[in-house]
Protein backbone atom coordinates (compact mmCIF):
# COMPACT_ATOMS: atom_id res chain seq x y z
CA UNK A 1 0.00 0.00 0.00
CA UNK A 2 1.52 3.44 -0.91
CA UNK A 3 0.40 6.08 1.59
CA UNK A 4 -0.51 9.46 -0.34
CA UNK A 5 -1.38 12.74 0.87
CA UNK A 6 -4.65 14.45 -0.26
CA UNK A 7 -6.56 17.61 -0.19
CA UNK A 8 -10.35 18.67 -1.00
CA UNK A 9 -9.85 22.08 -1.52
CA UNK A 10 -12.43 24.98 -2.06
CA UNK A 11 -15.00 25.37 -4.14
CA UNK A 12 -16.19 22.37 -6.21
CA UNK A 13 -12.98 20.48 -4.60
CA UNK A 14 -15.03 18.06 -2.06
CA UNK A 15 -17.45 17.06 -4.26
CA UNK A 16 -14.63 16.14 -7.49
CA UNK A 17 -12.34 14.51 -4.81
CA UNK A 18 -15.10 12.59 -3.10
CA UNK A 19 -15.90 11.45 -6.55
CA UNK A 20 -12.63 10.21 -7.49
CA UNK A 21 -12.30 8.71 -4.11
CA UNK A 22 -15.46 6.44 -4.61
CA UNK A 23 -13.61 5.36 -7.93
CA UNK A 24 -9.92 4.65 -6.40
CA UNK A 25 -11.37 2.40 -3.38
CA UNK A 26 -13.56 0.85 -5.51
CA UNK A 27 -10.81 0.10 -8.83
CA UNK A 28 -8.68 -1.22 -5.40
CA UNK A 29 -6.04 0.87 -6.04
CA UNK A 30 -3.21 0.32 -3.60
CA UNK A 31 -3.60 3.64 -1.54
CA UNK A 32 -4.05 4.96 2.08
CA UNK A 33 -4.74 8.50 2.34
CA UNK A 34 -3.41 11.07 4.46
CA UNK A 35 -6.17 13.95 4.32
CA UNK A 36 -4.65 17.43 4.94
CA UNK A 37 -6.84 21.27 4.75
CA UNK A 38 -5.21 23.60 2.62
CA UNK A 39 -6.75 26.54 0.92
CA UNK A 40 -8.68 29.38 1.84
CA UNK A 41 -9.98 28.50 4.88
CA UNK A 42 -6.25 28.32 6.03
CA UNK A 43 -5.49 31.55 4.72
CA UNK A 44 -8.73 33.24 6.28
CA UNK A 45 -7.72 31.41 9.56
CA UNK A 46 -4.40 33.79 9.47
CA UNK A 47 -1.78 31.81 8.10
CA UNK A 48 -1.39 34.14 4.51
CA UNK A 49 0.54 31.08 3.13
CA UNK A 50 -2.43 29.21 3.10
CA UNK A 51 -1.09 25.83 4.44
CA UNK A 52 0.25 24.79 7.71
CA UNK A 53 3.66 22.94 9.05
CA UNK A 54 1.75 19.42 9.32
CA UNK A 55 0.68 19.60 5.75
CA UNK A 56 3.63 20.44 4.70
CA UNK A 57 4.98 17.47 6.44
CA UNK A 58 2.40 14.92 4.83
CA UNK A 59 3.23 16.12 1.72
CA UNK A 60 6.98 16.14 1.60
CA UNK A 61 6.90 12.69 4.18
CA UNK A 62 4.41 10.82 1.15
CA UNK A 63 5.97 12.33 -1.70
CA UNK A 64 2.52 12.40 -3.96
CA UNK A 65 -0.13 14.44 -3.08
CA UNK A 66 -3.47 14.22 -5.17
CA UNK A 67 -5.05 18.03 -4.97
CA UNK A 68 -8.61 19.24 -5.95
CA UNK A 69 -8.77 23.07 -7.02
CA UNK A 70 -8.22 25.46 -3.93
CA UNK A 71 -9.27 29.26 -4.08
CA UNK A 72 -6.81 32.31 -3.20
CA UNK A 73 -8.90 35.14 -1.87
CA UNK A 74 -8.88 37.90 -3.47
CA UNK A 75 -6.71 41.12 -2.08
CA UNK A 76 -4.45 41.14 1.08
CA UNK A 77 -1.39 40.40 -0.85
CA UNK A 78 -2.30 36.36 -0.89
CA UNK A 79 0.20 34.74 -2.77
CA UNK A 80 -0.64 31.88 -5.03
CA UNK A 81 -0.63 28.54 -2.87
CA UNK A 82 -0.13 26.72 -6.33
CA UNK A 83 2.63 28.44 -7.47
CA UNK A 84 4.15 28.20 -4.12
CA UNK A 85 3.95 24.76 -3.79
CA UNK A 86 5.14 23.96 -7.23
CA UNK A 87 8.58 25.87 -6.75
CA UNK A 88 9.26 24.92 -2.97
CA UNK A 89 8.91 21.50 -4.05
CA UNK A 90 11.01 21.68 -6.89
CA UNK A 91 7.85 20.25 -9.40
CA UNK A 92 9.32 22.09 -12.23
CA UNK A 93 7.43 19.75 -15.12
CA UNK A 94 3.82 20.68 -15.51
CA UNK A 95 2.14 17.72 -18.02
CA UNK A 96 -1.12 18.41 -19.43
CA UNK A 97 -2.28 15.94 -21.88
CA UNK A 98 -4.69 17.35 -24.36
CA UNK A 99 -6.73 14.62 -26.29
CA UNK A 100 -10.27 14.58 -28.39
CA UNK A 101 -13.00 12.49 -27.43
CA UNK A 102 -14.71 12.67 -30.71
CA UNK A 103 -17.69 12.36 -31.13
CA UNK A 104 -18.65 11.49 -27.58
CA UNK A 105 -17.34 14.88 -26.58
CA UNK A 106 -18.15 18.12 -29.43
CA UNK A 107 -15.22 19.43 -30.25
CA UNK A 108 -13.99 21.13 -34.10
CA UNK A 109 -10.70 18.87 -33.83
CA UNK A 110 -11.83 15.31 -33.71
CA UNK A 111 -7.73 14.15 -34.35
CA UNK A 112 -6.21 15.94 -31.16
CA UNK A 113 -3.93 14.67 -29.08
CA UNK A 114 -1.65 17.15 -27.79
CA UNK A 115 0.93 17.12 -24.63
CA UNK A 116 1.48 20.29 -23.33
CA UNK A 117 4.86 20.21 -20.60
CA UNK A 118 5.29 23.24 -19.21
CA UNK A 119 8.03 24.49 -17.09
CA UNK A 120 6.61 25.29 -13.64
CA UNK A 121 9.18 27.13 -11.51
CA UNK A 122 10.27 30.43 -13.16
CA UNK A 123 9.33 32.92 -15.55
CA UNK A 124 6.91 35.33 -14.74
CA UNK A 125 5.26 32.95 -11.83
CA UNK A 126 8.97 34.15 -9.92
CA UNK A 127 6.40 36.80 -9.08
CA UNK A 128 8.83 39.67 -7.78
CA UNK A 129 7.12 42.69 -8.89
CA UNK A 130 7.72 46.45 -7.50
CA UNK A 131 6.09 49.72 -7.77
CA UNK A 132 8.99 51.82 -9.14
CA UNK A 133 6.98 54.90 -9.74
CA UNK A 134 3.71 56.64 -9.43
CA UNK A 135 2.86 55.09 -12.84
CA UNK A 136 4.93 52.24 -13.28
CA UNK A 137 5.06 48.68 -11.88
CA UNK A 138 7.19 45.85 -12.86
CA UNK A 139 7.59 42.21 -13.27
CA UNK A 140 10.30 40.17 -13.54
CA UNK A 141 10.58 37.44 -16.14
CA UNK A 142 13.52 35.05 -14.87
CA UNK A 143 14.74 32.30 -16.95
CA UNK A 144 17.49 30.07 -15.86
CA UNK A 145 19.32 27.52 -18.11
CA UNK A 146 18.89 24.90 -15.36
CA UNK A 147 14.82 25.61 -15.58
CA UNK A 148 15.43 25.37 -19.44
CA UNK A 149 17.66 22.00 -19.08
CA UNK A 150 15.39 20.48 -16.84
CA UNK A 151 12.36 21.00 -18.54
CA UNK A 152 13.03 20.54 -22.24
CA UNK A 153 14.97 17.40 -21.13
CA UNK A 154 12.16 15.88 -19.80
CA UNK A 155 9.99 16.61 -22.76
CA UNK A 156 12.49 14.84 -24.89
CA UNK A 157 12.44 12.03 -22.96
CA UNK A 158 8.63 11.99 -22.10
CA UNK A 159 8.22 12.54 -26.25
CA UNK A 160 10.85 9.08 -26.40
CA UNK A 161 9.01 6.91 -24.08
CA UNK A 162 5.67 7.24 -25.12
CA UNK A 163 6.53 6.90 -28.64
CA UNK A 164 5.71 10.61 -29.07
CA UNK A 165 7.30 11.54 -32.89
CA UNK A 166 7.83 15.32 -32.53
CA UNK A 167 8.55 17.99 -30.06
CA UNK A 168 7.91 21.32 -30.65
CA UNK A 169 8.88 24.92 -29.11
CA UNK A 170 6.99 27.86 -28.23
CA UNK A 171 8.67 31.29 -26.97
CA UNK A 172 8.77 34.64 -28.13
CA UNK A 173 12.28 35.23 -28.70
CA UNK A 174 12.11 37.68 -31.82
CA UNK A 175 10.90 40.43 -29.20
CA UNK A 176 12.52 38.73 -25.79
CA UNK A 177 15.92 37.95 -26.52
CA UNK A 178 17.57 37.50 -24.05
CA UNK A 179 14.81 35.12 -21.48
CA UNK A 180 12.57 33.30 -24.23
CA UNK A 181 16.08 33.64 -26.63
CA UNK A 182 17.76 31.46 -24.15
CA UNK A 183 14.78 28.94 -23.87
CA UNK A 184 15.51 28.66 -27.90
CA UNK A 185 18.64 28.04 -27.45
CA UNK A 186 18.86 25.44 -24.66
CA UNK A 187 15.77 23.29 -27.14
CA UNK A 188 18.52 23.78 -30.10
CA UNK A 189 20.82 21.90 -27.94
CA UNK A 190 19.48 19.31 -26.24
CA UNK A 191 17.45 18.52 -29.32
CA UNK A 192 20.57 17.44 -31.39
CA UNK A 193 20.87 14.64 -28.82
CA UNK A 194 17.43 13.29 -29.86
CA UNK A 195 17.59 12.68 -33.79
CA UNK A 196 15.37 10.23 -34.00
CA UNK A 197 12.67 13.04 -32.71
CA UNK A 198 11.71 15.45 -34.88
CA UNK A 199 11.81 19.32 -33.53
CA UNK A 200 10.40 22.87 -34.83
CA UNK A 201 9.89 26.23 -33.24
CA UNK A 202 7.40 28.55 -33.46
CA UNK A 203 6.97 32.31 -32.35
CA UNK A 204 4.11 31.16 -29.40
CA UNK A 205 1.33 33.97 -31.20
CA UNK A 206 1.21 31.97 -34.28
CA UNK A 207 2.58 29.12 -32.78
CA UNK A 208 -1.09 29.61 -30.73
CA UNK A 209 -3.12 30.37 -33.69
CA UNK A 210 -1.80 27.00 -35.20
CA UNK A 211 -2.81 25.41 -32.20
CA UNK A 212 -6.07 26.68 -31.83
CA UNK A 213 -6.83 25.86 -35.35
CA UNK A 214 -5.19 23.27 -36.22
CA UNK A 215 -4.29 21.02 -33.60
CA UNK A 216 -3.14 17.53 -35.26
CA UNK A 217 0.06 19.44 -36.25
CA UNK A 218 1.29 18.97 -32.88
CA UNK A 219 2.49 16.28 -30.68
CA UNK A 220 4.56 17.34 -27.15
CA UNK A 221 4.48 21.12 -27.16
CA UNK A 222 7.45 22.56 -24.40
CA UNK A 223 7.29 26.29 -23.31
CA UNK A 224 8.08 28.72 -20.11
CA UNK A 225 5.62 28.64 -17.20
CA UNK A 226 3.36 31.54 -18.35
CA UNK A 227 2.46 30.44 -22.04
CA UNK A 228 2.33 26.63 -21.02
CA UNK A 229 -0.16 27.99 -18.34
CA UNK A 230 -2.54 29.92 -21.25
CA UNK A 231 -2.03 27.54 -24.02
CA UNK A 232 -2.87 24.54 -21.76
CA UNK A 233 -6.05 25.81 -20.93
CA UNK A 234 -6.71 26.39 -24.38
CA UNK A 235 -6.14 23.42 -25.74
CA UNK A 236 -7.95 21.64 -23.14
CA UNK A 237 -11.05 23.59 -23.82
CA UNK A 238 -10.97 22.79 -27.78
CA UNK A 239 -9.94 19.28 -27.12
CA UNK A 240 -13.66 19.44 -25.41
CA UNK A 241 -13.78 21.14 -22.04
CA UNK A 242 -10.82 22.25 -19.57
CA UNK A 243 -13.24 19.71 -17.16
CA UNK A 244 -11.98 16.85 -18.62
CA UNK A 245 -7.89 17.75 -18.23
CA UNK A 246 -5.94 16.66 -15.75
CA UNK A 247 -2.40 17.41 -14.87
CA UNK A 248 0.77 16.06 -13.79
CA UNK A 249 3.49 18.17 -11.20
CA UNK A 250 6.63 16.27 -11.70
CA UNK A 251 9.91 17.24 -9.10
CA UNK A 252 13.05 14.76 -8.15
CA UNK A 253 11.15 14.14 -5.18
CA UNK A 254 7.61 14.92 -4.78
CA UNK A 255 4.94 15.05 -7.44
CA UNK A 256 1.36 16.51 -7.30
CA UNK A 257 -1.34 15.50 -9.43
CA UNK A 258 -4.37 17.70 -9.97
CA UNK A 259 -7.53 18.69 -12.31
CA UNK A 260 -6.24 22.21 -14.44
CA UNK A 261 -9.30 23.47 -13.65
CA UNK A 262 -9.95 26.20 -10.52
CA UNK A 263 -12.55 25.54 -7.73
CA UNK A 264 -15.72 27.15 -9.73
CA UNK A 265 -17.31 29.01 -6.52
CA UNK A 266 -20.50 29.17 -8.28
CA UNK A 267 -21.50 25.70 -9.01
CA UNK A 268 -19.90 25.07 -5.57
CA UNK A 269 -22.55 22.50 -3.75
CA UNK A 270 -24.67 21.81 -6.60
CA UNK A 271 -23.55 18.48 -7.31
CA UNK A 272 -23.37 19.57 -10.69
CA UNK A 273 -19.30 19.64 -11.55
CA UNK A 274 -17.58 17.23 -13.75
CA UNK A 275 -14.90 15.46 -12.27
CA UNK A 276 -13.14 14.03 -14.84
CA UNK A 277 -10.32 16.36 -14.56
CA UNK A 278 -9.47 15.06 -11.23
CA UNK A 279 -10.48 11.56 -11.96
CA UNK A 280 -7.59 11.81 -15.07
CA UNK A 281 -5.34 13.52 -12.77
CA UNK A 282 -5.49 10.15 -10.44
CA UNK A 283 -4.90 7.88 -13.64
CA UNK A 284 -1.57 10.03 -14.25
CA UNK A 285 -1.09 9.45 -10.43
CA UNK A 286 -1.18 5.64 -10.54
CA UNK A 287 0.82 5.64 -13.53
CA UNK A 288 3.78 6.91 -11.73
CA UNK A 289 3.29 5.19 -8.63
CA UNK A 290 3.47 2.14 -11.01
CA UNK A 291 -0.07 1.16 -10.37
CA UNK A 292 -0.41 0.84 -14.22
CA UNK A 293 -2.93 -2.29 -13.91
CA UNK A 294 -6.16 -0.26 -11.70
CA UNK A 295 -4.74 3.25 -13.76
CA UNK A 296 -5.98 1.16 -17.00
CA UNK A 297 -8.89 -0.02 -15.62
CA UNK A 298 -10.20 3.34 -14.19
CA UNK A 299 -9.35 4.71 -17.18
CA UNK A 300 -11.11 2.65 -19.87
CA UNK A 301 -13.80 2.81 -17.91
CA UNK A 302 -13.91 6.45 -17.86
CA UNK A 303 -13.81 6.40 -21.65
CA UNK A 304 -16.66 3.90 -21.77
CA UNK A 305 -18.74 6.05 -19.43
CA UNK A 306 -18.14 8.69 -21.80
CA UNK A 307 -19.05 6.41 -24.79
CA UNK A 308 -21.88 5.49 -23.15
CA UNK A 309 -23.37 9.00 -23.66
CA UNK A 310 -23.33 9.48 -19.75
CA UNK A 311 -22.13 13.26 -19.03
CA UNK A 312 -22.23 15.72 -16.70
CA UNK A 313 -23.72 19.17 -17.20
CA UNK A 314 -20.94 20.71 -18.79
CA UNK A 315 -20.18 18.17 -21.50
CA UNK A 316 -24.22 17.17 -22.01
CA UNK A 317 -25.66 17.88 -24.98
CA UNK A 318 -29.28 17.57 -26.10
CA UNK A 319 -29.88 14.71 -28.64
CA UNK A 320 -25.92 13.44 -28.58
CA UNK A 321 -25.80 12.40 -25.11
CA UNK A 322 -28.35 10.08 -23.21
CA UNK A 323 -28.43 11.00 -19.64
CA UNK A 324 -27.62 14.28 -17.64
CA UNK A 325 -25.82 12.81 -14.39
CA UNK A 326 -24.50 14.59 -11.18
CA UNK A 327 -20.91 14.43 -10.44
CA UNK A 328 -21.91 11.56 -7.81
CA UNK A 329 -23.85 9.58 -10.16
CA UNK A 330 -20.81 10.33 -13.14
CA UNK A 331 -18.42 8.51 -10.83
CA UNK A 332 -21.14 6.10 -9.77
CA UNK A 333 -21.51 5.29 -13.48
CA UNK A 334 -17.50 4.76 -13.65
CA UNK A 335 -17.47 2.52 -11.23
CA UNK A 336 -20.06 0.76 -12.67
CA UNK A 337 -18.30 0.34 -16.10
CA UNK A 338 -15.02 -1.15 -14.24
CA UNK A 339 -13.46 -4.05 -15.77
CA UNK A 340 -15.06 -2.81 -19.38
CA UNK A 341 -13.34 -1.49 -22.34
CA UNK A 342 -14.41 1.30 -24.87
CA UNK A 343 -16.33 0.00 -27.74
CA UNK A 344 -14.67 2.79 -30.30
CA UNK A 345 -12.67 4.83 -28.39
CA UNK A 346 -8.98 3.70 -27.88
CA UNK A 347 -8.57 1.68 -25.15
CA UNK A 348 -5.14 2.55 -22.65
CA UNK A 349 -3.00 0.68 -21.86
CA UNK A 350 -0.23 1.12 -19.56
CA UNK A 351 2.98 -1.07 -20.21
CA UNK A 352 4.32 -0.69 -16.84
CA UNK A 353 5.52 2.24 -14.94
CA UNK A 354 7.20 4.55 -16.91
CA UNK A 355 10.76 6.05 -15.52
CA UNK A 356 13.01 8.20 -16.90
CA UNK A 357 15.58 10.09 -14.81
CA UNK A 358 16.53 13.95 -15.88
CA UNK A 359 20.27 13.50 -14.94
CA UNK A 360 21.57 16.49 -12.13
CA UNK A 361 21.91 20.03 -13.66
CA UNK A 362 26.13 20.14 -14.42
CA UNK A 363 27.34 23.99 -14.11
CA UNK A 364 29.65 24.72 -17.28
CA UNK A 365 32.50 26.66 -16.69
CA UNK A 366 32.53 29.77 -16.25
CA UNK A 367 32.47 32.66 -19.20
CA UNK A 368 34.53 36.05 -18.92
CA UNK A 369 32.47 38.45 -17.53
CA UNK A 370 33.34 41.93 -18.28
CA UNK A 371 31.16 45.36 -17.04
CA UNK A 372 30.03 47.50 -19.67
CA UNK A 373 28.34 49.86 -18.36
CA UNK A 374 25.32 50.66 -16.41
CA UNK A 375 21.38 51.25 -16.49
CA UNK A 376 20.48 53.90 -14.17
CA UNK A 377 16.76 53.39 -13.77
CA UNK A 378 15.06 57.45 -12.73
CA UNK A 379 11.86 58.68 -11.39
CA UNK A 380 11.41 61.84 -13.16
CA UNK A 381 8.31 63.90 -13.85
CA UNK A 382 8.97 65.90 -16.58
CA UNK A 383 8.47 65.05 -20.30
CA UNK A 384 11.27 66.40 -22.36
CA UNK A 385 13.79 63.81 -22.56
CA UNK A 386 16.41 66.65 -23.94
CA UNK A 387 15.95 68.34 -20.36
CA UNK A 388 16.33 65.05 -18.33
CA UNK A 389 19.60 64.26 -20.43
CA UNK A 390 20.80 68.15 -19.76
CA UNK A 391 20.22 66.47 -15.62
CA UNK A 392 21.96 63.63 -15.84
CA UNK A 393 24.81 64.44 -18.00
CA UNK A 394 25.98 66.74 -15.35
CA UNK A 395 27.03 62.84 -13.82
CA UNK A 396 29.67 62.52 -17.02
CA UNK A 397 33.18 61.43 -15.86
CA UNK A 398 35.05 58.49 -16.08
CA UNK A 399 31.55 56.97 -17.55
CA UNK A 400 29.27 59.18 -19.47
CA UNK A 401 25.40 59.04 -20.48
CA UNK A 402 24.62 56.98 -23.99
CA UNK A 403 20.81 56.89 -24.05
CA UNK A 404 17.60 57.33 -22.43
CA UNK A 405 14.57 54.83 -22.87
CA UNK A 406 11.16 55.44 -21.49
CA UNK A 407 9.32 52.09 -21.27
CA UNK A 408 11.86 50.59 -23.63
CA UNK A 409 11.90 52.33 -26.78
CA UNK A 410 15.05 55.23 -27.21
CA UNK A 411 14.47 59.05 -26.62
CA UNK A 412 17.70 60.34 -26.51
CA UNK A 413 19.54 61.50 -28.52
CA UNK A 414 17.60 61.46 -31.52
CA UNK A 415 13.92 60.91 -30.05
CA UNK A 416 11.01 61.72 -31.72
CA UNK A 417 8.17 64.03 -30.25
CA UNK A 418 5.24 61.40 -31.00
CA UNK A 419 6.84 58.96 -28.05
CA UNK A 420 4.47 58.77 -25.10
CA UNK A 421 6.52 59.13 -22.00
CA UNK A 422 5.73 58.11 -18.62
CA UNK A 423 7.66 59.21 -15.52
CA UNK A 424 10.12 56.07 -15.51
CA UNK A 425 13.34 56.49 -17.53
CA UNK A 426 16.45 54.26 -18.04
CA UNK A 427 19.57 56.10 -18.43
CA UNK A 428 22.49 53.89 -19.61
CA UNK A 429 25.96 55.08 -18.96
CA UNK A 430 29.31 54.05 -20.97
CA UNK A 431 32.47 54.61 -21.64
CA UNK A 432 32.45 54.08 -25.35
CA UNK A 433 32.75 50.22 -25.28
CA UNK A 434 35.47 49.53 -22.93
CA UNK A 435 34.94 47.68 -19.80
CA UNK A 436 34.15 49.90 -15.98
CA UNK A 437 34.47 49.14 -12.65
CA UNK A 438 31.92 48.69 -9.71
CA UNK A 439 33.54 51.66 -8.17
CA UNK A 440 32.59 54.17 -10.95
CA UNK A 441 29.16 52.93 -10.90
CA UNK A 442 29.34 53.85 -7.03
CA UNK A 443 30.97 56.83 -8.12
CA UNK A 444 28.30 57.72 -10.67
CA UNK A 445 25.76 56.97 -8.00
CA UNK A 446 27.23 59.21 -5.15
CA UNK A 447 27.13 62.12 -8.31
CA UNK A 448 23.11 61.55 -8.34
CA UNK A 449 22.32 61.53 -4.90
CA UNK A 450 24.18 65.21 -5.37
CA UNK A 451 22.25 66.32 -7.84
CA UNK A 452 18.97 65.20 -6.21
CA UNK A 453 18.59 62.37 -9.16
CA UNK A 454 15.81 60.04 -8.14
CA UNK A 455 17.57 57.00 -8.67
CA UNK A 456 15.33 53.73 -8.19
CA UNK A 457 17.48 50.91 -9.44
CA UNK A 458 20.21 50.20 -11.30
CA UNK A 459 21.35 47.46 -13.75
CA UNK A 460 24.16 46.28 -14.47
CA UNK A 461 25.73 46.08 -18.82
CA UNK A 462 27.43 42.74 -18.68
CA UNK A 463 29.57 40.95 -22.21
CA UNK A 464 29.94 37.02 -21.34
CA UNK A 465 32.86 35.63 -23.86
CA UNK A 466 32.77 39.02 -25.73
CA UNK A 467 28.39 38.61 -26.04
CA UNK A 468 26.09 41.26 -25.14
CA UNK A 469 23.87 40.24 -22.29
CA UNK A 470 21.43 43.15 -22.24
CA UNK A 471 18.92 44.44 -24.84
CA UNK A 472 19.98 47.49 -27.08
CA UNK A 473 16.79 50.13 -27.05
CA UNK A 474 14.20 49.94 -29.15
CA UNK A 475 15.56 52.20 -32.18
CA UNK A 476 18.31 52.55 -30.93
Amino acid sequence: MQKITIAKGDGIGPEIMDATLKILKAAKARLEYDEIQIGEKVYLSGNTSGISDEAWKSIRENKVFLKAPITTPQGGGYKSLNVTMRKTLGLYANIRPCQSFYPYVRTKHPEMDVVIIRENEEDLYAGIEHQQTDEVVQCLKLITRPGCEKIIRYAFEYARKYNRKKVSCFTKDNIMKQTDGLFHKVFNEISAEYLDIETDHWIIDIGAARLADTPEIFDVIVMPNLYGDVLSDIAAQISGSVGLAGSANIGSRCAMFEAIHGSAPTIAGQNVANPSGLIRASVMMLTHLGQSDIAEKINNAWLRTLEQGIHTEEIYREGESTKKVSTSEFADAVIENLGQKPKKLKAVEFNGRIQFEIPEYQRPASRKKELNGVDVFVDWKGSDPEKLAEKLQKLNGDVNLSMITNRGVKVWPNGFEETFCTDHWRCRYERNGHPITNKEIAELLAKAYVENVDVIKTENLYQFDGERGYSLGQGQ
